[in-house]
């Protein structure tokens, strides 16, 4: 398969400034990204798209490939997958003539997850051809049914049709939730391009654990990465 890579990384991030190249352990938060990627045996190509110069140097210099500039109309805090999805297989299209089977989208949020995991994820979605797209989940540690609206001053249940009395009630009693942990999302282009959509309708699960899924956007969670890596509780590539 000629699976690709896919590593957005816009410059501007407000939460964090700089997030996607802040220093995380003595390397750029990207650069985990990229190297699992590069170790992946099935992934035959690694492109960052970013509208950032100082990003795309460095993305260089640790192994991908950057071969645009994302347009800043695109890199803003409300852009879309679909968005840079498409710029890129256009701009591949009209500059090199090729189409990936595969786009391995991978946040460099994303510090922890493992090569390997990037593999059984591409695995799992192949033994799935009828499947649009595939997205990585974790358990939710949050449960819906606990979860609270306020309207008017008052507290409404966030799942209007929760049973009377649910919140009440221990977690473990609750339907397994699970949410998308911005992880490892695979799609084909053509879902992409028939169904201007980059899940489509048939979307396969992927059940990661709580460290792999650890996703970085705050300060606190650049702390508590940082924590897990020098305790050792996994191995960052």
């Amino acid at each position: 398969m000629n699976t690709l890579a896919f590593i957005p990384a816009r410059s501007g991030s407000q939460r964090v400034p700089c997030k996607n190249i802040k220093n995380l352990c003595g390397k750029p938060l990207i650069a985990y990204t990229i190297s699992a990627a590069l170790k992946s045996r099935l992934c035959k190509r690694v492109v960052v798209s970013t509208d950032s110069p100082e990003i795309a140097d460095i993305a260089k210099q640790y192994g991908a490939e950057v071969p645009f500039l994302r347009p800043e109309s695109i890199s803003k805090g409300n852009s879309t997958e679909m968005e840079f999805f498409t710029h890129a297989l256009s701009w591949f299209e009209e500059n090199e003539q090729y189409t990936p089977d595969l786009i391995v989208l991978l946040y460099p949020t994303s510090p922890l997850r493992q090569p390997q995991t990037i593999d059984r994820a591409v695995e799992e979605f192949l033994a799935h051809p009828q499947a649009d797209s595939l997205r990585s989940v974790k358990l939710c540690s949050e449960h819906p049914y606990k979860m609270w609206r306020i309207e008017d001053g008052y507290l409404y249940p966030f799942v209007k049709d929760n049973p009377k009395n649910t919140h009440t009630l221990s977690t473990q009693l609750f339907p397994q939730i699970y949410i998308q942990n911005a992880s490892i999302y695979i799609t084909k282009p053509s879902t992409i391009r028939d169904k201007q959509s980059p899940t489509g309708d048939l979307i396969v699960p992927f059940v990661m654990d709580e460290l792999e899924s650890i996703d970085i956007n705050t300060p606190l969670d650049f702390s508590f990465a940082e924590l897990v890596m020098q305790k050792g509780g996994i191995n960052a590539t």
